[in-house]
């Protein structure tokens, strides 16, 4: 028996129309609780389960038959003016990447910037609306977290990284447990012994604390005579941890850091006189192609970015919006890249 014919039986026997059972077996919003629980008792009366070949390819009619405002994603950044979260030293994922990925479902993305002025939460809310948008990548960019404030329950929405915790939507993020790993890992072969870790407390709270959890991992592994404290500066404006991190250098020698190529390099120049790799070395938290004088940690974020919009494609297909009952996690593996900031393997 065709697919068809089979809906077909599953409609008749609830007392509805086949397109309301269609309706109902692609999880579509517009139907009833009630009518929904008649289809699916009869679904299951008559053991149906739908062919998921068909169903993708009446998937991709039914997109083609929308209109072309609804195909857009909506990429939600912040914008709050004098932000520390927004200094040079912290890195995001890039608009050309999320685009990428998108137009490979059908996608357009546009990019809005929240801020409590010009662009507040309810005003976006409205300009979604009105353009037919109902899938979101929120990107937070400010420890005000201006995005958790938005009403989940009309969207489908994933967000990159840990920087919103709450609502606990869908997420795709960079494991750092596996980039701490491979940092260590890479520095012990190079017969480095005293690695210390100085980034701010937003980055570590960025990656679920993982940055922090790896590096104790990695100590309790190690001589305590070889462990180094780490460092998670206060300052969300990095520029105004100097003296923090020139207090804990001075204090506890370490051989090597891993930690920002903005400010740090300077103060280890500067401040305290030190050559790199000769005296010091330095590896890059969050490694980019500009910073090819150092060794670092690619985030892959083309990947992350990958992984965030086949999250969010597989939600607008089936009909999902809101908080999830259960948000899934995608980690994405990152990349050790070597440079001359340290010593030679």
């Amino acid at each position: 028996m065709s697919e068809t014919r089979n809906l077909n039986a599953v409609a008749k026997l609830a007392g509805v129309s086949t397109m309301t059972a269609s309706r109902v077996m692609r999880n579509h919003p517009h139907v009833s609780a009630k009518t929904k629980l008649r289809v699916l008792r009869a679904a299951k009366q008559l053991h149906y389960s739908p062919d998921p070949h068909v169903a993708r390819l009446m998937e991709r009619v039914r997109s083609y038959r929308q209109h072309q405002t609804e195909a857009t994603i909506a990429l939600i950044r912040d914008d709050t003016s004098g932000d520390e979260l927004l200094d040079i030293a912290y890195h995001y994922v890039p608009l050309e990447d999320i685009r990428s990925r998108s137009r490979q479902h059908g996608y357009q993305v546009s990019e809005f910037r929240l801020n409590r002025k010009t662009m507040s939460v309810r005003r976006l809310e409205g300009i979604l609306e009105a353009r037919g948008i109902e899938g979101l990548i929120v990107s937070p960019q400010s420890a005000q977290s201006i995005g958790s404030e938005l009403d989940y329950s009309k969207f489908a929405a994933v967000t990159l990284g840990y920087g919103l915790q709450q609502p606990a939507i869908h997420r795709a993020s960079t494991n750092m447990t596996r980039g701490i790993h491979q940092v260590t890992t890479e520095l012990a072969a190079r017969g480095y012994r005293r690695i210390g870790l100085a980034v701010t407390q937003w980055i570590d709270a960025r990656s679920d604390h993982t940055y922090a959890g790896a590096m104790l991992n990695y100590q309790r592994q190690i001589p305590p005579k070889d462990r180094v404290p780490l460092l998670m500066l206060p300052k969300n404006n990095i520029a105004d941890d100097e003296k923090d991190f020139v207090s804990w250098f001075k204090r506890h020698r370490p051989e090597v850091i891993i930690s920002f190529d903005n400010y740090i390099p300077d103060w280890l120049t500067r401040k305290l006189g030190l050559r790199i790799p000769e005296d010091v070395g330095l590896v890059v938290h969050d490694w980019l192609e500009r910073h090819a004088s150092y060794a670092g940690i690619d985030h892959n974020r083309a990947q992350v970015a990958a992984a965030a919009i086949d999250l969010l494609a597989t939600m607008l297909m089936h009909n999902e919006r809101g908080v999830p009952a259960v948000p899934r996690q995608v980690l994405v593996p990152p990349e050790w890249v070597d440079g001359p900031s340290i010593r030679p393997r």
